[in-house]
């Protein structure tokens, strides 16, 4: 039920040079390479049921992506890869539900983490984030509701960048963006650090008031989880 990732070839990380590859076309590099971490490090702490919140809600290298009441009795983190088809099946589906009656209500308080699987999952969380401000949440949901149409076509980037644009990007400023070492590097440290603190092996993984869940909950299961939160 989990989207798993793949080793980088010899654990080498991704670097500028890799996206530039990515914008002069080389799309195939895009459906082939992918992001690296070592299977020990994947294996560290894969059977981890909980986290301590004050652990798992310490800030990290990238302000995080959250939605509702800051002070909301309960905290959702879910580690999404934006090629996850379970993750983009949640935010298509159970998503909007979980907002309307949870988030928009006060009552949850929804974080999205990064975990990208391959280089275009990184590609298109990099874009969210240079999106920036109110434009970050909608080409999220925008890129998972029509995932089929850039994440599992050949050549990949063309097809994305006709998303980016609806958000305003140019084809200068999408190419500035997916050039950004810095980013690429603090995409990487959130899911590094999923991996060896919080035992993050798969996508979609779920906290929620630092309980595990590996795979996405129905609507039903998430009203049985709050409750269970809220009585703890």
């Amino acid at each position: 039920m989990t989207d798993h990732p793949s080793l980088w070839p010899h654990g080498r990380p991704l670097t500028r040079r890799h996206f530039i590859a990515l914008s002069a076309g080389l799309a195939a590099f895009a459906a082939t390479a992918q992001l690296g971490f070592s299977g020990a490090a994947l294996a560290k702490k894969v059977g981890v049921l909980e986290v301590p919140m004050d652990e798992l809600m310490k800030p990290g290298p990238l302000p995080d992506l959250s939605l509702g009441n800051a002070s909301a009795p309960i905290t959702v983190v879910e580690y999404a890869s934006m090629t996850c088809s379970h993750c983009a099946h949640f935010h298509n589906t159970v998503w909007p539900k979980v907002k309307e009656k949870y988030v928009d209500t006060g009552k949850v308080r929804f974080v999205i983490r990064e975990f990208p699987l391959d280089n275009l999952a990184a590609a298109a969380s990099m874009l969210a984030r240079c999106a920036g401000g109110a434009k970050t949440y909608p080409l999220i949901a925008a890129l998972f509701a029509k995932q089929d149409q850039w994440a599992f076509v050949r050549p990949p980037l063309p097809a994305l960048f006709k998303f980016a644009k609806q958000a305003g990007f140019t084809q200068e400023s999408f190419d500035k963006c997916l050039s950004d070492q810095k980013l690429l590097d603090n995409i990487t440290a959130i899911r590094t650090r999923a991996v060896e603190n919080f035992g993050v092996g798969a996508t979609p993984t779920f906290f929620i008031n630092g309980k595990k869940l590996t795979a996405a909950p129905t609507i039903e299961e998430f009203d049985k989880a709050f409750a269970s939160a809220v009585k703890s």
